[in-house]
């Protein structure tokens, strides 16, 4: 339990609201370091490859406004891709995905080690972002940077390993602190108590299936 503390420590939050021409949008943004070069994390972080092993199979067209699609998951557009410090593309899921964006910013930190900004602004409806809050995204971008810290480190799970370390005892433990810290960074944000609560409860039930199990009302 100690070493999943720690990754989870190792990652700065942020929930922030921002005007896009589509609207209001929320942001959350996540900071960690790793113990890799520049080099090695933008390649991890663009290289398709690279990318199925530490998060999704993804395919496409890679260039500046070419378009990929992670398998099962968000597709878009390439919007900016400035080797080696900044990725910017859309991230659209569903039918109606609205506005919604993922930027990756690296920047050095000494010879070795690279500081890894990853935020994420979306136009949410209401009643997801009233039901949710940031854990919703938020947690799922833990897990996917955790992935890519063990991957970096020489490691890693394969897809099939990953669903299944997902729902164990020490999987559901990671996404049940993992929702708790995006639910202090809400608090730290300004947002009232009431609402962190519920959010932040709504969210690691959706991790962790404790809503499913639990077989009760959730209205």
């Amino acid at each position: 339990m100690s070493e999943i503390v720690d990754e989870l420590n190792r990652l700065h939050r942020q929930v922030g609201v921002r005007q896009v021409d589509a609207g209001e949008a929320r942001t959350v943004l996540l900071r960690r370091t790793y113990d890799a070069d520049v080099a090695d994390v933008w390649d991890a972080v663009t290289s398709p490859e690279r990318i199925s092993r530490w998060f999704l199979p993804v395919s496409g067209e890679f260039k500046v406004g070419g378009r990929y699609q992670l398998e099962g998951n968000a597709g878009g557009e390439i919007l900016e891709c400035q080797e080696p410090d900044r990725l910017r593309v859309s991230w659209l899921y569903g039918p109606d995905p609205g506005f919604s964006e993922v930027e990756v910013r690296l920047t050095p930190d000494g010879d070795e080690r690279t500081v890894l900004e990853l935020e994420h602004v979306a136009v949410v409806p209401e009643g997801f972002w009233g039901q949710f809050g940031p854990g919703a995204v938020g947690v799922g971008w833990d897990l996917g940077l955790l992935g890519l810290a063990m991957h970096l480190a020489g490691g890693g799970m394969s897809k099939e390993e990953s669903e299944a370390w997902q729902i164990s005892d020490e999987g559901k433990a990671y996404a049940t602190r993992s929702g708790e810290l995006w639910g202090e960074a809400y608090a730290a944000s300004g947002e009232d108590e009431r609402t962190v609560a519920s959010t932040t409860a709504a969210t690691i039930a959706f991790y962790t299936g404790a809503a499913t199990e639990g077989g009760g009302d959730q209205s």
